[in-house]
């Protein structure tokens, strides 16, 4: 397996991000060497939330969240997924499947025996991460979701499917301003496609825009002034360019090389018959189902990809039933950039509220 490793410099001068980096080194399939970053900040006797990020952000995405968390003295532990931030960055499509990406978090988990957590995932972060607790429920004293989902195929109706095979076969990549309609636009019906339309785009553009992507997704600009500043951005000129939240999302990227994780993930997510996952989604759903941990569900309102799917956990998971769920108002789909206090707060008040068995 080829494997990329940013360069330090790259990471030189971030905005808010003073962390200080540490690394566990585990071993992929084939026996390389695969270097996986994390934060960990806090005090070390606090209790400890494991924070996974999502697609296509890094760590950098608890930055506004960490200052609040351990100021209430909670240990904060955020590892970036291979392929992403200061972590190594497997170079080959093939590299990147939802199994091999619990794999190597497990092994990452393992190396570094963190227990009585508390896990909090968004998104990928989300997918991921619970799958992990699935695997080692020891390790993990509650669970916080926002944003995210245990994905597996539903009723896919025959119109569906030659429409996401149509898409596929089409030579021509959807732009980013069809793809951010389609996310937009996610509720209702024919969402397989929609999400397809994200699918295709992140793997057919070699140089995805990350940092535009991310900006889109955090920004309080309107459609037009979104439109000029992606124009303006192309020439270097405008707010967009000039962002430090596009530096830093663009920072763990080089070159275009360097971004076959962030390209390859989306195409991952099970939604169609067949996918090799679902095997191991269904497993995941049948330990959720007898899961009795404290288990709690803080999406947000306005979230267009993600929206509704806690209502599955609040209904089959044990230790959701009872729970303080919260909605966060205005939340985006990155919650910890556009709403990092409140969903820091949820947090807080959810590790107090529900002391672990040995406290």
């Amino acid at each position: 397996m080829k494997i990329l490793r940013t360069p330090d410099t790259c990471f030189e001068n971030l905005e808010n991000y003073p962390f200080a980096p540490h690394y566990t080194s585990i071993r992929t399939q084939d026996g390389a060497e695969l270097r996986i970053h994390h934060i960990d900040e806090g005090p070390k006797d606090g209790p400890a939330v494991l924070c996974l990020h999502g697609e296509p952000a890094w760590s950098y995405v608890y930055r506004k969240m960490i200052p609040v968390l351990t100021a209430a003295g909670i240990r904060v532990i955020a590892p970036d997924l291979p392929g992403f931030g200061k972590s190594d960055k497997p170079a080959s499509l093939e590299d990147y499947t939802y199994q091999s990406q619990v794999d190597w978090m497990n092994d990452w988990l393992a190396a570094n025996d963190f227990t009585e957590l508390t896990f909090f995932g968004q998104d990928w972060g989300g997918m991921i991460g619970l799958r992990v607790v699935a695997d080692q429920p020891d390790r993990f004293d509650r669970v916080v979701i926002s944003n995210t989902g245990l994905a597996y195929p539903r009723d896919v109706s025959e119109k569906e499917l030659r429409a996401v095979e149509a898409l596929k076969a089409d030579p021509r990549t959807p732009t980013l301003q069809q793809m951010g309609r389609s996310l937009q636009g996610m509720a209702g019906e024919s969402k397989v496609l929609k999400f397809a339309t994200w699918q295709k785009f992140s793997w057919e553009t070699e140089n995805l825009p990350i940092g535009l992507i991310m900006y889109a997704g955090t920004s309080h600009d309107s459609r037009r002034s979104m439109a000029i500043n992606v124009v303006l951005s192309k020439l270097g000129l405008g707010k967009i360019a000039r962002s430090p939240v596009v530096k830093a999302y663009e920072a763990p990227y080089p070159d275009k090389s360097y971004k076959m994780g962030a390209r390859a993930m989306p195409t991952h997510v099970p939604l169609l018959p067949g996918d090799p996952s679902t095997e191991a989604q269904l497993k995941a759903w049948a330990f959720f189902d007898a899961f009795e941990k404290p288990f709690l569900c803080a999406f947000s309102d306005d979230d267009p990809i993600t929206g509704g799917q806690e209502a599955e956990f609040r209904k089959r998971v044990p230790g959701a039933q009872g729970q303080p769920h919260k909605t966060i108002s205005g939340g985006g789909h990155f919650v910890q950039e556009n709403a990092p206090e409140e969903i820091s707060q949820t947090i807080i008040n959810f590790i107090r509220a529900t002391p672990a068995p040995n406290q």
